[in-house]
């Protein structure tokens, strides 16, 4: 009867402890762009589900298409109390607005327990103020390379990727000729031709103007930058792009060029694992170098970007902010795996299988003598508005480099 008793009483305790830990369970809301089509998404997933489990946390996430969150996190901002948690934030100026306002979690104290896994460096261009405060937790880095398919260029007569703009130039004439496209570019979703017109501006000034331009420190109205801009505009005009990218998204473009209707697609790093491994003879290099006494190669335009930030509004933002840390840290985990981004946290698992375009990749990052974060993330929100609507009508021809730089200067400095 004792032992019967005694069961009794442990089984009850297990069942009390059990409902308590039940009953303890938080809830944590989180807004991202990692959507159904997006390279990031598996990485959300897994991350989301091993966070959850550890942590005894139940996370409810919604994921917005890249243009439009940029538009709602914004105007989430303006009544803070419609923020979710935890937010998905693009570093630099994009999340340092955020953060001026007063509508993010400060993470210093957070960050300490993470300290030895997340090098300080991969935060700083999340942190600001005169103490450079940390704002966001990195997920992974990425940098914009364009995407060679291997297999159309060598029905032009192509056996490597140009290394020279010349060459370049002449490997397009090459691919029109054999009645192929040479590029894809997204045109309804701009930051997808500032991937292609930010490595030509780089390579023709340099990273280090290019930074001081993008920071305020520099005029747009360079004679350089609008020789810059006519040469990619001359790209455009003679058919180097498919005439209907104006019109697509980069979903579309992304499938177009995986589907060998392109030669080159320039983009962020972060599409490695699916062009790794889509069916064909893929290779990765950097836009070639413009003007060499300015630039060389081995600059590149990127950084660590992606980003988790806790909203000041959460209602336990301490928790948030671990619970952040964590996602970022299983993010960047299943993301470099999966070859959708370079790591922000040191790796802590087997690296042996990571995808070789990403290694690629990542050789490019640890050669790289010059970085500039990208544009719109870099500057804050109204300058990149006014920045990406010209960039819209340089793709558009219906603006030149005069007046690109002009007009930027005029409303910008």
């Amino acid at each position: 009867m004792k032992k019967l008793v005694a069961l009794l009483l442990a089984a009850i305790m297990v069942f009390s402890v059990t409902s308590v830990f039940a009953e303890e369970q938080k809830t944590i809301t989180m807004w991202c762009i990692a959507t159904e089509s997006d390279a990031n998404r598996p990485a959300y997933e897994k991350a989301i589900a091993a966070v959850e489990d550890a942590f005894n946390v139940k996370i409810e996430w919604e994921a917005f298409e890249n243009q439009s969150y940029k538009t709602k996190i914004k105007t989430a901002m303006s009544d803070p109390s419609t923020l979710p948690d935890i937010f998905f934030t693009w570093a630099g100026a994009f999340c340092g607005d955020f953060a001026e306002q007063g509508n993010v979690y400060c993470l210093n104290d957070a960050y300490k327990a993470y300290a030895d896994q997340l090098p300080e460096v991969m935060m700083q261009n999340a942190s600001y103020g005169e103490n450079k405060d940390h704002f966001a937790v990195p997920l992974t880095m990425n940098i914009v390379v364009m995407f060679a398919n291997m297999d159309l260029l060598a029905k032009a007569g192509w056996d490597h990727v140009p290394e020279t703009y010349e060459d370049l130039i002449k490997c397009c004439d090459d691919l029109l000729a054999a009645g192929i496209t040479p590029f894809g570019c997204a045109g309804s979703e701009t930051w997808c031709v500032t991937e292609y017109l930010e490595p030509i501006i780089e390579k023709t000034i340099g990273y280090e103007a290019l930074n001081n331009i993008f920071a305020g420190k520099a005029t747009w109205n360079d004679p350089a930058i609008a020789g810059a801009v006519d040469a990619f505009q001359e790209m455009v005009k003679k058919g180097y792009f498919a005439a209907d990218g104006l019109t697509l998204g980069n979903d579309q473009i992304k499938a177009n060029f995986l589907a060998g209707q392109y030669a080159f697609y320039q983009n962020g790093s972060w599409n490695c694992g699916e062009v790794n491994d889509a069916e064909g003879n893929f290779q990765v290099a950097l836009f070639p170098v413009m003007n060499a006494e300015k630039a060389t190669y081995s600059q590149v335009i990127g950084g660590p970007s992606d980003s988790l930030a806790v909203a000041a509004t959460s209602k336990d933002p301490e928790f948030a902010a671990k619970i952040a840390f964590e996602l970022g840290k299983e993010i960047c985990h299943y993301g470099y795996l999966a070859g959708s981004g370079l790591p922000a946290w040191t790796p802590d698992y087997d690296t042996s299988e990571v995808k070789p375009l990403v290694t690629a990749v990542a050789d490019m990052v640890a050669a790289a003598d010059g970085m500039v974060l990208f544009g719109d993330t870099a500057m804050s929100a109204d300058p990149a508005n006014i920045y990406l609507n010209f960039v819209s009508q340089v793709y558009g021809v219906e603006i030149d480099g005069a007046q690109f730089i002009e007009g930027l200067a005029a409303q910008l400095q």
